[in-house]
């Protein structure tokens, strides 16, 4: 009885990353859920588990600056007739530490990976090797394309395999990402270094004043928490947890320690939060606004000022900063919610002729159409650990848990359904679409969410209504993005038609 005391007050006292649960079934729209369909044998089941497999919270150590931030290169096209992009996925050894090979994974190199630059309304054709030992498949997180080529799952590449997958860029100007996604085997492979970026652009980006020169006032931030070893090695099954692996040590886009070097004007600025589980609080150490510009799936109406910004894993958001304002000897960085610092700038004594952002930057809207259908998805998610299930089910990858028509929107609602102990937030993805946040408990998202999105966090005992539609057809998956929660089966399928 004392340790279940003092476990709840630790408890309140700390963000723990947290499990999810689920009920997955279609409704007609006037079916009601019961969320509270769990016998007391089961919830006592549950307590007990929390109390043994909760993750310890990993506090981050402080980047002490002294690396310049490792840019990933952009993936030039092959040539060759139409736009063809080359993607490997490969082992090898990266020097993270001083003097010291870290045996990593890596797209078309040792660790993580390129990023891929696509233009809305082109052909696109990206071909895939698997260079590695084991099966993995080419997931590509967030973009519009036929469930055959999302890269879920079912599409696994064996060692020496090659596929390909052609479609035609239709979404909006965005930062995406690529990642694996075999089942049993995902969490691993992105511990290792499978990781990399998607720009989509449009006609209106290109026509917008935003800063968008690669590595001088535009540049990607891949956030990435891992535990090392005594050796300076990855060895995620020594540190895996079931509830989410966290890591004490951050890299940012595969760079120990990193700084980043910024001229004085205003500097773009597209997070990623590519972990297996932590969430992340970004803000200046100095408590100054920054500018949101973009979501997951694309610009924002307009430039929004916010002082912090959270990602949950898999999210994207991008920020302006404007430097132009501090002087060159001033101490800027990007630390976290309990203060550590997660990326120190240093202010170039260049400045730059630096423009005012514009004031419209996109048309995105929630119709009345969309906010007054009748809810036809359920999705329940509940527990921790290995018992993790998304409407009382784990994944089948032989069961459909949902259909629907291609070009049809659909209203879907979240529930997470908290346990004795209080529950955890679950970050909840949908594969090849995006979608909008129609309201969180009945009250209208807040600016920050006002965009398409692929991912989103959903908290203890909170409801999300999404309007979801899919441009293409084939089966997609949906889950918790806790790679650890996935794997043990926080997952399901939907098949569009």
């Amino acid at each position: 009885m004392n340790s279940k005391v003092l476990f709840t007050s630790l408890l309140l006292g700390i963000v723990i990353i947290g499990g999810c649960s689920g009920n997955n079934f279609e409704s007609n729209g006037n079916a009601s859920m019961d969320h509270s369909n769990m016998s007391e044998e089961e919830m006592m089941d549950m307590e007990g588990m929390e109390m043994e497999g909760d993750p310890e919270p990993v506090e981050l150590k402080n980047s002490t600056g002294e690396n310049e931030l490792v840019l990933p290169p952009l993936l030039e096209p092959e040539n060759e007739k139409g736009i063809v992009y080359n993607i490997t996925a490969q082992k090898g050894t990266t020097e993270i530490f001083d003097g010291v090979q870290t045996a990593t994974y890596g797209y078309n190199g040792s660790f993580l990976g390129p990023v891929i630059r696509l233009t809305e309304g082109d052909t696109i054709k990206l071909r895939t090797n698997n260079a590695l030992s084991e099966a993995t498949t080419f997931h590509w997180h967030g973009l519009d394309v036929q469930g055959a080529g999302d890269g879920g799952p079912h599409q696994l590449l064996q060692p020496g395999e090659t596929k390909e997958v052609e479609f035609t860029v239709n979404q909006q100007a965005s930062t995406l990402w690529f990642h694996p996604h075999p089942e049993g085997a995902t969490a691993e492979q992105v511990y290792n270094g499978l990781a990399g970026l998607i720009y989509v652009e449009d006609e209106n980006s290109k026509n917008l004043a935003l800063p968008n020169e690669y590595g001088v006032n535009d540049f990607p931030l891949v956030f990435q928490d891992r535990e090392f070893s005594n050796d300076k090695q990855l060895d995620y099954q020594a540190v895996l947890n079931e509830d989410g692996t966290l890591g004490d040590t951050l890299l940012i886009n595969g760079t120990l320690n990193p700084k980043l070097t910024v001229r004085k004007e205003k500097i773009r600025l597209r997070l990623l939060n590519g972990s297996n589980a932590r969430e992340y609080t970004f803000k200046l150490n100095t408590g100054d606004k920054f500018q949101q510009i973009g979501t997951d799936g694309g610009l924002l109406n307009k430039p929004t000022k916010l002082t912090e910004i959270i990602l949950t894993t898999g999210e994207r958001a991008e920020i302006v900063v404007d430097f132009s304002k501090y002087k060159p000897s001033e101490d800027i960085a990007i630390i976290n919610e309990n203060g550590a610092v997660l990326l120190p700038f240093k202010i170039d004594e260049q400045k730059s002729n630096s423009v005012d952002l514009p004031e419209t930057l996109n048309n995105y809207a929630v119709t009345e159409e969309e906010r007054n259908l009748p809810v036809t998805k359920k999705i329940e998610l509940f527990g921790m650990g290995d018992m993790v299930t998304i409407n009382g089910k784990k994944f089948d990858m032989n069961r459909i848990d949902f259909t629907q028509q291609q070009g049809e929107t659909e209203i879907w609602e979240l529930y997470n359904k908290p346990d004795m102990m209080g529950g955890m937030t679950h970050p909840f993805h949908i594969h090849g679409t995006q979608f909008k946040i129609v309201s969180i408990d009945g009250k209208e998202p807040p600016a920050s969410l006002q965009g398409w999105k692929d991912t989103v966090a959903i908290q203890p005992k909170q409801t999300i209504k999404l309007a979801v539609k899919f441009n293409n057809k084939g089966v997609y998956m949906f889950h918790c993005h806790i790679l650890e929660h996935e794997e043990n089966g926080m997952m399901g399928q939907v098949e569009v038609k």
